[in-house]
């Protein structure tokens, strides 16, 4: 059904006398309205005129429709041919819409014919392709394109054109053969013998004065004048704009305090969009309220710097958090969002004397970190263009990423102090090790030197030696475990053999090792409160026992002999029980009671404290608790005042071992009924 014929080569077949010249797109457009204008401004009541409009796109026909919705209406016969990209089909419409095949020769022509009672024109060229073809160039859509035809008044030119592409029409509108035909008869008869045709002239036009085209080109070159300053302007906004992206990208780059890059973004912003307020403050999503930190204001405007900006109860943060995309108001008198909702957001505007609002986010990755508010203040409303919505949000990214950036920083500061902190722990552990090995060796080396080298020592002095390097050597046993048990704990290398216990036999085994270890005459009074019929817990009975001694023997070590060390036990809850070990003996300051359970950690320094231990029980008592899911921590008044140790403990749950014991019971009843 295509056809790979061009028209202008059959029109010059037709009048081989005829000549072509050459034409740019923009005098194509000029020559096309001006004739279209001439349909337009003439009286059409009895003129009805034959119109065929060729675009080779439907893209090319989608900015001329309107005018022919127009042209239309004037005569039955107009034709409008396109090679469809989305919507144009073959369909009768306001006109005949035809729909031809992209291989078809008209893909590449550009054709408009117009025949009335009084005059006749026709436009008839093809595309000059004077570059190699790619995507590229046909996808372009400048001035440069160049096309070869017949510009000419001559109505057996014009006629011979319409018969051509009537001819073409009714190829691919079959069911248009009869209204075809009657165009041909109504338009097209007076077409002469070609060897009697003379030669025509482009400028010849007998029935028309062609200024009216003159002038219309002419109006035509200086509407693309005007298109080119105001291309210009926009240039050279959106240079401004382009510039004002890349100074506030510099300026937040060459900071990583995340205060000091929302003030210059805030000011930067609000400087180079021209608005009455710009604000740019933190939040997230679950926040109700921002303080407002960072502001830019114009002149006469009302500063709300330091105030609480509300967010739970803002319908438009809201929608921000929905869309996650800016949204923007350009009168908030009119806008639905505004009057849908209660006056707390009314007054608030009020207030602030907001009357257009633009409110973008500052995320990362989806997260919010931020808002930026942009608001116009001035009695008449402005309109919010796209591309400074975009400007906008272009700017809130890199505000994001440079937030990011600070926060990482401030990260690497922080891990920075904690390898600072291990430093100081290693040299601690060190200087432990060292200090506590050395002094029991020592010991033990005076005391067996003693003992060799003095034969004649009497059996007293051999006995105290013998007791005092015992005594050292268990020392440096006890040291050496509390290393061993701590690292076993945070490696995880542990077996955990969890169990029923009674608590009350757990607290009577760890009183009798502290009893046992201890010089009862040194020691402080313990009182066992710990009531009778205490539930079961579910824990690993020797850890357990260790936590308790640990903690006892912690108390008892600082608090002198006249003091009191007392043990409880509470319920929590239903699934929990709280065991208390407190004293009135040292007590510990309020600012260092996160720190004691911290390995190595000795309040009067690791060398020249006056109670004995490593500093590592409290470290180990903390790791056997959270194994189990617990809770420990220390409470204190202060220095003096005594302590109090607590943690958590879960009950044993009966329950579930039942559970388990009947769905173990119906699992081998199950067995013994298939047997």
């Amino acid at each position: 059904m295509s056809n790979t014929n061009s028209v202008v080569t059959e029109l010059l077949t037709a009048f081989p006398q005829g000549c072509t010249q050459m034409y740019f797109k923009s005098s194509l457009t000029a020559l096309s309205h001006a004739m279209e204008d001439q349909v337009l401004a003439s009286d059409t009541e009895d003129e009805q005129p034959l119109i065929i409009a060729s675009f080779q796109k439907e893209r090319f026909y989608r900015q001329e429709a309107h005018r022919y919705g127009r042209i239309g209406t004037l005569s039955p016969h107009v034709y409008v041919l396109a090679a469809p990209e989305t919507e144009f089909s073959s369909i009768s419409d306001v006109y005949e819409k035809i729909a031809f095949t992209e291989d078809d020769a008209l893909s590449h022509e550009w054709h408009l014919v117009i025949i009335g009672k009084n005059y006749a024109t026709c436009l008839i060229c093809r595309e000059k392709t004077h570059l190699p073809k790619t995507k590229a160039s046909e996808m372009a859509m400048d001035n440069s394109r160049r096309f070869e035809g017949i510009w000419t008044f001559d109505r057996q030119v014009s006629q011979k054109a319409a018969e051509i592409l009537l001819h073409r029409i009714a190829s691919y509108r079959p069911e248009l053969k009869k209204k075809i035909n009657q165009a041909l008869k109504l338009y097209c008869q007076s077409i002469p013998d070609q060897s009697n045709v003379r030669q025509f002239d482009v400028f010849d036009s007998p029935m028309i004065n062609p200024d009216p085209f003159v002038q219309r080109l002419i109006t035509y070159l200086q509407a693309g004048q005007y298109k080119l300053i105001k291309a210009n302007r926009f240039l050279s906004v959106k240079e401004k704009k382009e510039r004002l992206l890349n100074s506030v990208t510099d300026a937040i780059r060459r900071s990583l305090n995340p205060q000091e890059i929302l003030q210059v973004a805030v000011d930067k912003l609000g400087e180079g969009m021209g608005v009455c307020r710009c604000l740019i403050y933190r939040c997230q999503e679950t926040d109700l309220n921002a303080k407002i930190n960072h502001e830019f204001l114009n002149d006469k405007i009302k500063s709300i710097k330091g105030k609480t900006w509300p967010l739970k109860n803002n319908p438009l943060f809201q929608e921000v958090l929905d869309v996650r995309e800016s949204i923007s108001i350009d009168d908030v008198t009119i806008d639905s969002r505004i009057q849908d909702h209660s006056s707390a957001l009314s007054k608030l505007i009020t207030s602030c004397s907001i009357i257009s609002w633009l409110m973008v986010p500052i995320l990362y990755q989806g997260k919010l970190l931020g808002m930026m508010e942009l608001h116009h203040c001035d009695a008449i409303p402005i309109t919010w263009k796209p591309e400074d919505i975009a400007l906008v949000d272009a700017i809130a990214t890199q505000v994001g990423v440079a937030l990011i950036q600070a926060e990482s920083y401030a990260n690497l500061e922080n891990l920075n102090e904690q390898l600072e902190a291990l430093d100081r722990t290693r040299s601690n552990l060190v200087a432990i090790t060292g200090h506590e090995l050395r002094t029991p060796l020592s010991t033990i080396q005076v005391c067996l030197e003693s003992l060799a080298n003095e034969p004649e020592m009497s059996e007293e002095l051999r006995q105290v030696m013998l007791t005092t390097a015992l005594h050292d050597a268990e020392r440096m046993r006890k040291l050496v475990q509390d290393f061993l048990t701590l690292s076993q704990l945070e490696g995880g290398t542990v077996e955990w053999n969890c169990e029923p216990l009674s608590l009350e036999e757990c607290i009577d085994l760890s009183l009798s090792h502290i009893r046992s270890r201890q010089d009862q005459s040194v020691i402080p009074t313990i009182k066992n409160l710990v009531i009778d019929e205490l539930p079961l817990v579910q824990a690993d009975g020797e850890w357990l026992v260790e936590v308790l001694t640990k903690l006892l023997d912690n108390a008892c070590k600082f608090t002198d002999g006249s003091g009191q060390v007392t043990i409880q036990v509470q319920e929590i809850d239903e699934d929990t029980l709280q065991i208390t070990i407190a004293d009135n003996g040292r007590g510990i300051e309020p600012e260092k009671l996160d720190q004691v359970f911290d390995r190595f950690y000795q309040e009067e320094g690791a060398l020249r404290r006056s109670a004995g231990g490593t500093g590592l029980g409290l470290a180990i008592c903390r790791q056997i608790v959270k194994n189990w899911g617990g809770k420990i921590w220390a409470q204190s008044e202060g220095k003096n005042l005594g302590s109090k140790f607590h943690f958590t403990l879960p009950k044993f749950d009966a329950s579930s071992i039942n559970t388990n014991r009947n769905k173990k019971n119906s699992h081998l009843s199950s067995q013994e009924s298939l047997k």
